[in-house]
């Protein structure tokens, strides 16, 4: 099994953290800070928990003053880059933190604390609690962001107001509304960075889920400008699209299914076991004289401890079949355990979806 995420806050990590803060605070008492951090719930705390666990012990090792504060762990930051941890992955996402407990109420030099740590480690979920407490004036912020010279504040702006981050804090007010969010989207839409050009997909997909007006209107707007915004567009309707949305159906192409058919369906394992893999296999047919343009996905419904299931939908293809072609198609969908999804015993379902259109759900069972 592949090792846990959580456990990379392990010893090695917490070496190389103690000697940068050493660096900064010489009195620093690493043998206390480490047995702190190593108390009886660690091994029981999830990734999140033991971002908010490490800030929490270090705090008592810091200056009590928050603009001292932030002082001490920019220079932190500082030191770890003088180690060569110049592009600092997840793991240091907790440093943020710090600015996000203690400095709500310390506007001034909490966004000035933000622009600097996200070129280290990204603030997109520290930044969200200051969303909700000063919306317009955050959001204001975030616009002069969308055009500043490094590339992760430019990306900060976009995925620290995404309505629906995964993992954050929500933020009720930007799913009702997100016309602030939008100039900072438009600012963004042809930035020279894959990531930022991602995070602008990813907000706008976010934004369909409860606007999905607002969505369309955009997509129509931006669609067919250049390369790199057509990526944009067609990951930004992703949702709209697996869910069957007529208008942008037609606006990316997958038109009529008058002619085509689906033929030879079967389940090939109707009973699985957990890390096994469920297998199919049909024959799409296209019995008109033009060529069609297809979006062919399979919904799966997962049994839930309930009893009642639940459908998630995967893609198997988005090309044209020729006209008058038959075309046979295999599928495996594999049923290992991930942190995600629990995988329960029992009745499970699988259809095809043929341009948003769902066809009929075949039973399979998951099996001890």
């Amino acid at each position: 099994m592949a090792e846990l995420l959580k456990n990379i806050y392990n010893q090695h990590f917490f070496d190389e953290f103690t000697v940068a803060i050493k660096q900064v605070v010489p009195d620093f008492n690493k043998s206390a800070f480490v047995n702190n951090i190593y108390d009886k719930e660690w091994e029981q705390r999830e990734l999140k928990q033991r971002m908010r666990h490490i800030v929490l012990v270090l705090k008592p090792h810091l200056p009590e003053d928050y603009k001292a504060l932030i002082n001490t762990v920019l220079k932190i930051i500082k030191q770890l880059k003088k180690r060569g941890i110049s592009e600092a992955g997840f793991e240091w996402m907790f440093l943020p933190e710090f600015v996000e407990l203690f400095g709500l109420e310390n506007y001034k030099v909490s966004i000035n604390a933000f622009e600097s740590i996200t070129q280290f480690t990204s603030c997109e979920f520290a930044v969200r609690p200051f969303i909700v407490k000063y919306p317009e004036r955050m959001l204001s912020q975030m616009l002069l962001w969308s055009k500043h010279k490094h590339v992760m504040v430019r990306r900060l702006s976009s995925e620290g107001c995404r309505p629906r981050l995964p993992w954050a804090m929500a933020l009720p007010t930007l799913k009702e509304d997100p016309s602030l969010i939008i100039p900072i989207l438009k600012n963004l839409k042809n930035d020279d960075s894959e990531s930022v050009r991602r995070s602008v997909a990813n907000n706008l997909n976010d934004i369909s889920k409860d606007n999905p007006k607002t969505a369309i209107k955009l997509v129509k707007l931006w669609k067919g400008k250049t390369k790199e915004t057509d990526w944009l567009v067609k990951h930004a309707s992703r949702t709209l699209l697996k869910q069957g949305n007529v208008e942008m159906m037609k606006l990316f192409g997958f038109g009529s299914l008058e002619n085509i058919q689906i033929d030879d369906f079967q389940i090939l394992t109707p009973k699985i076991k957990i890390g096994e893999a469920l297998a199919f296999t049909f024959q799409l047919k296209n019995i008109g004289d033009l060529s069609s343009k297809i979006r062919l996905e399979y919904g799966l419904y997962y049994q839930k401890a309930n009893g009642s299931l639940s459908r998630k939908v995967f893609t198997i293809s988005e090309k044209e079949y020729l006209k008058n072609s038959t075309t046979t198609i295999n599928r495996k969908q594999p049923f290992k355990i991930i942190t995600t999804r629990k995988l329960h015993l029992g009745l499970h379902q699988l259809s095809l979806i043929i341009n948003g259109k769902e066809f009929e759900k075949y039973d399979f069972e998951l099996v001890n």
